[in-house]
Protein backbone atom coordinates (compact mmCIF):
# COMPACT_ATOMS: atom_id res chain seq x y z
CA UNK A 1 0.00 0.00 0.00
CA UNK A 2 0.94 3.25 -0.50
CA UNK A 3 2.82 4.95 2.26
CA UNK A 4 2.40 8.48 3.86
CA UNK A 5 5.14 10.89 4.42
CA UNK A 6 4.22 13.50 6.61
CA UNK A 7 5.83 16.90 6.06
CA UNK A 8 6.07 18.88 9.14
CA UNK A 9 7.76 22.47 7.93
CA UNK A 10 4.61 23.86 8.58
CA UNK A 11 4.75 23.08 12.01
CA UNK A 12 8.22 24.65 12.15
CA UNK A 13 6.98 27.71 10.49
CA UNK A 14 4.88 28.41 13.32
CA UNK A 15 7.38 28.26 15.90
CA UNK A 16 9.40 30.53 13.83
CA UNK A 17 6.41 33.03 13.47
CA UNK A 18 7.12 33.90 17.77
CA UNK A 19 10.37 32.17 18.14
CA UNK A 20 11.07 29.76 21.03
CA UNK A 21 10.58 26.47 20.81
CA UNK A 22 6.91 25.48 20.86
CA UNK A 23 5.36 24.19 18.67
CA UNK A 24 8.14 21.76 19.74
CA UNK A 25 8.89 20.65 16.28
CA UNK A 26 11.20 17.30 17.02
CA UNK A 27 7.65 15.97 19.48
CA UNK A 28 5.75 16.71 16.51
CA UNK A 29 7.90 14.34 13.90
CA UNK A 30 7.38 11.71 16.98
CA UNK A 31 3.69 12.10 17.63
CA UNK A 32 2.96 11.67 13.74
CA UNK A 33 5.09 8.69 13.95
CA UNK A 34 2.81 7.53 16.30
CA UNK A 35 -0.42 8.42 15.54
CA UNK A 36 0.65 6.17 11.65
CA UNK A 37 3.02 8.13 9.41
CA UNK A 38 5.26 5.84 7.40
CA UNK A 39 7.73 8.79 7.14
CA UNK A 40 8.46 12.05 7.92
CA UNK A 41 9.34 14.84 5.42
CA UNK A 42 10.98 17.97 5.68
CA UNK A 43 12.39 20.30 3.57
CA UNK A 44 14.83 22.74 5.20
CA UNK A 45 16.07 26.20 3.32
CA UNK A 46 19.30 28.53 3.17
CA UNK A 47 17.08 31.18 4.95
CA UNK A 48 15.93 28.67 7.56
CA UNK A 49 12.60 29.96 7.35
CA UNK A 50 10.71 26.81 8.55
CA UNK A 51 12.77 23.86 9.32
CA UNK A 52 15.97 24.30 10.49
CA UNK A 53 19.39 21.95 9.80
CA UNK A 54 19.23 22.14 13.92
CA UNK A 55 15.74 20.23 13.48
CA UNK A 56 17.07 18.00 10.86
CA UNK A 57 19.88 16.84 13.26
CA UNK A 58 17.69 16.90 16.30
CA UNK A 59 15.10 15.14 14.89
CA UNK A 60 16.80 12.60 12.45
CA UNK A 61 18.06 10.03 15.65
CA UNK A 62 14.44 9.89 17.10
CA UNK A 63 12.80 8.31 14.18
CA UNK A 64 11.68 4.58 13.33
CA UNK A 65 9.98 5.33 9.94
CA UNK A 66 11.50 6.93 7.06
CA UNK A 67 13.15 9.76 7.27
CA UNK A 68 13.38 12.55 4.21
CA UNK A 69 14.94 15.34 3.58
CA UNK A 70 14.12 17.00 0.73
CA UNK A 71 16.23 20.66 -0.98
CA UNK A 72 18.05 21.79 -3.72
CA UNK A 73 21.78 20.16 -3.58
CA UNK A 74 24.15 22.47 -2.73
CA UNK A 75 26.67 22.21 -0.99
CA UNK A 76 25.57 22.74 2.60
CA UNK A 77 22.78 20.75 2.37
CA UNK A 78 24.75 17.54 0.56
CA UNK A 79 27.67 18.38 3.43
CA UNK A 80 23.77 18.19 6.34
CA UNK A 81 22.75 14.86 4.14
CA UNK A 82 26.68 13.16 4.68
CA UNK A 83 25.91 13.75 8.23
CA UNK A 84 22.81 12.84 8.82
CA UNK A 85 22.30 10.26 6.18
CA UNK A 86 18.38 9.51 6.16
CA UNK A 87 16.54 7.09 4.41
CA UNK A 88 15.34 9.25 1.26
CA UNK A 89 16.67 12.66 -0.10
CA UNK A 90 14.58 14.31 -2.54
CA UNK A 91 16.17 16.87 -4.82
CA UNK A 92 14.40 19.78 -5.46
CA UNK A 93 15.17 22.51 -8.22
CA UNK A 94 14.35 25.47 -6.00
CA UNK A 95 16.33 28.51 -6.11
CA UNK A 96 16.79 30.38 -2.65
CA UNK A 97 14.18 33.04 -2.74
CA UNK A 98 11.18 30.57 -4.03
CA UNK A 99 8.16 30.19 -1.77
CA UNK A 100 7.67 26.88 -2.54
CA UNK A 101 8.26 23.87 -4.84
CA UNK A 102 6.97 24.93 -8.34
CA UNK A 103 8.50 22.89 -10.88
CA UNK A 104 10.17 19.84 -11.45
CA UNK A 105 14.04 19.19 -12.53
CA UNK A 106 14.79 20.12 -16.12
CA UNK A 107 17.09 16.29 -16.36
CA UNK A 108 18.21 16.66 -19.89
CA UNK A 109 19.85 20.52 -19.56
CA UNK A 110 21.11 19.36 -15.58
CA UNK A 111 22.13 15.64 -16.54
CA UNK A 112 25.63 15.69 -15.52
CA UNK A 113 25.07 17.73 -12.32
CA UNK A 114 22.54 15.51 -11.22
CA UNK A 115 24.27 12.34 -12.26
CA UNK A 116 27.20 13.60 -9.82
CA UNK A 117 24.91 14.98 -6.84
CA UNK A 118 23.01 11.17 -7.06
CA UNK A 119 26.03 9.51 -6.79
CA UNK A 120 27.59 11.59 -4.28
CA UNK A 121 24.43 10.99 -2.02
CA UNK A 122 23.65 7.23 -2.82
CA UNK A 123 27.69 6.94 -1.62
CA UNK A 124 26.28 8.03 1.91
CA UNK A 125 23.89 5.04 2.27
CA UNK A 126 20.45 7.28 1.37
CA UNK A 127 18.09 6.55 -1.17
CA UNK A 128 17.29 9.51 -4.04
CA UNK A 129 14.59 10.64 -5.72
CA UNK A 130 14.20 13.48 -7.92
CA UNK A 131 11.16 15.95 -8.04
CA UNK A 132 9.88 15.87 -11.32
CA UNK A 133 6.67 16.90 -13.74
CA UNK A 134 5.34 13.98 -15.99
CA UNK A 135 6.93 14.82 -18.86
CA UNK A 136 8.41 11.14 -20.30
CA UNK A 137 11.51 11.77 -21.92
CA UNK A 138 12.47 14.04 -18.34
CA UNK A 139 11.50 10.89 -16.56
CA UNK A 140 13.45 9.05 -18.96
CA UNK A 141 16.63 11.12 -18.87
CA UNK A 142 15.85 11.23 -14.63
CA UNK A 143 16.87 6.97 -14.89
CA UNK A 144 20.17 7.89 -16.06
CA UNK A 145 21.42 10.02 -13.66
CA UNK A 146 20.82 7.01 -10.99
CA UNK A 147 18.29 7.92 -9.05
CA UNK A 148 16.52 5.62 -7.42
CA UNK A 149 12.37 6.84 -7.59
CA UNK A 150 10.70 10.19 -8.83
CA UNK A 151 8.45 12.54 -6.85
CA UNK A 152 5.67 13.60 -9.38
CA UNK A 153 4.74 17.25 -8.71
CA UNK A 154 1.00 16.96 -8.08
CA UNK A 155 -0.52 20.48 -8.49
CA UNK A 156 -1.77 20.68 -12.00
CA UNK A 157 -3.13 17.69 -10.51
CA UNK A 158 -4.67 19.31 -7.43
CA UNK A 159 -5.66 22.31 -9.71
CA UNK A 160 -7.90 20.56 -12.21
CA UNK A 161 -9.43 17.53 -10.13
CA UNK A 162 -12.97 19.46 -9.70
CA UNK A 163 -13.16 20.22 -13.01
CA UNK A 164 -12.00 16.87 -15.00
CA UNK A 165 -10.23 14.58 -12.53
CA UNK A 166 -10.10 11.69 -15.37
CA UNK A 167 -8.27 14.44 -17.11
CA UNK A 168 -6.22 15.72 -14.62
CA UNK A 169 -4.87 11.99 -13.25
CA UNK A 170 -4.18 10.91 -16.88
CA UNK A 171 -0.41 12.47 -17.08
CA UNK A 172 0.45 11.09 -14.18
CA UNK A 173 -1.07 7.74 -14.37
CA UNK A 174 0.90 7.89 -17.96
CA UNK A 175 4.25 9.01 -15.86
CA UNK A 176 3.97 6.14 -13.80
CA UNK A 177 3.84 3.70 -16.48
CA UNK A 178 7.21 5.49 -18.07
CA UNK A 179 8.91 5.34 -14.58
CA UNK A 180 7.76 1.36 -14.19
CA UNK A 181 9.61 0.86 -17.52
CA UNK A 182 12.70 2.80 -16.20
CA UNK A 183 12.54 1.07 -13.14
CA UNK A 184 12.21 4.01 -11.39
CA UNK A 185 10.39 3.66 -8.06
CA UNK A 186 7.63 6.48 -7.64
CA UNK A 187 6.26 9.06 -5.14
CA UNK A 188 4.29 11.96 -5.16
CA UNK A 189 3.24 15.32 -3.68
CA UNK A 190 2.29 18.89 -3.76
CA UNK A 191 -1.46 19.80 -2.78
CA UNK A 192 -2.75 16.50 -2.20
CA UNK A 193 -5.33 16.63 0.46
CA UNK A 194 -8.54 14.56 1.50
CA UNK A 195 -11.00 15.82 -1.22
CA UNK A 196 -7.99 14.56 -4.03
CA UNK A 197 -5.86 11.85 -2.55
CA UNK A 198 -8.03 8.88 -2.46
CA UNK A 199 -8.39 8.97 -6.59
CA UNK A 200 -4.83 9.86 -7.07
CA UNK A 201 -3.47 6.81 -5.25
CA UNK A 202 -6.33 4.31 -7.03
CA UNK A 203 -5.26 5.53 -10.99
CA UNK A 204 -1.67 5.88 -10.29
CA UNK A 205 -0.20 2.87 -11.06
CA UNK A 206 2.72 1.60 -8.40
CA UNK A 207 2.53 4.75 -6.25
CA UNK A 208 4.91 4.17 -3.19
CA UNK A 209 4.80 7.18 -1.39
CA UNK A 210 2.98 10.33 -0.86
CA UNK A 211 4.61 13.20 0.72
CA UNK A 212 1.74 15.58 2.08
CA UNK A 213 2.37 18.80 4.40
CA UNK A 214 0.28 22.10 4.13
CA UNK A 215 -3.16 20.17 3.55
CA UNK A 216 -2.72 17.89 6.50
CA UNK A 217 -1.33 20.24 8.92
CA UNK A 218 -3.95 23.00 8.03
CA UNK A 219 -6.70 20.00 8.52
CA UNK A 220 -5.29 19.14 11.75
CA UNK A 221 -6.23 22.91 13.12
CA UNK A 222 -9.62 21.63 12.82
CA UNK A 223 -9.75 17.93 13.67
CA UNK A 224 -6.92 16.90 15.49
CA UNK A 225 -3.22 15.73 14.50
CA UNK A 226 -3.57 12.05 15.43
CA UNK A 227 -7.25 11.86 13.86
CA UNK A 228 -6.20 13.80 10.62
CA UNK A 229 -3.28 11.63 9.51
CA UNK A 230 -5.54 8.48 10.25
CA UNK A 231 -7.77 10.00 7.90
CA UNK A 232 -5.39 10.53 5.14
CA UNK A 233 -4.28 6.89 5.80
CA UNK A 234 -7.97 5.79 5.55
CA UNK A 235 -8.36 7.81 2.21
CA UNK A 236 -5.13 5.99 1.13
CA UNK A 237 -6.86 2.60 2.04
CA UNK A 238 -9.68 3.38 0.44
CA UNK A 239 -8.24 3.74 -2.83
CA UNK A 240 -7.18 -0.13 -2.84
CA UNK A 241 -10.66 -1.58 -2.26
Amino acid sequence: MTKLSVNINKIATIRNARGGSIPDVSKAAVNCESYGAQGITVHPRPDERHIRYADVREIAPLLSTEFNIEGYPGEDFLSLIEEVKPQQVTLVPDPPDVLTSNAGWDTLKNASFLNDVVQRIKSYGCRVSLFMETDAKMIEAAAKTGTDRVELYTESYAVNYNSSRQTAVKPFADAALVARDCQLGLNAGHDLNLDNLAYFVANVPGLLEVSIGHALISDSLYYGLENTIQMYLREIEKSTK
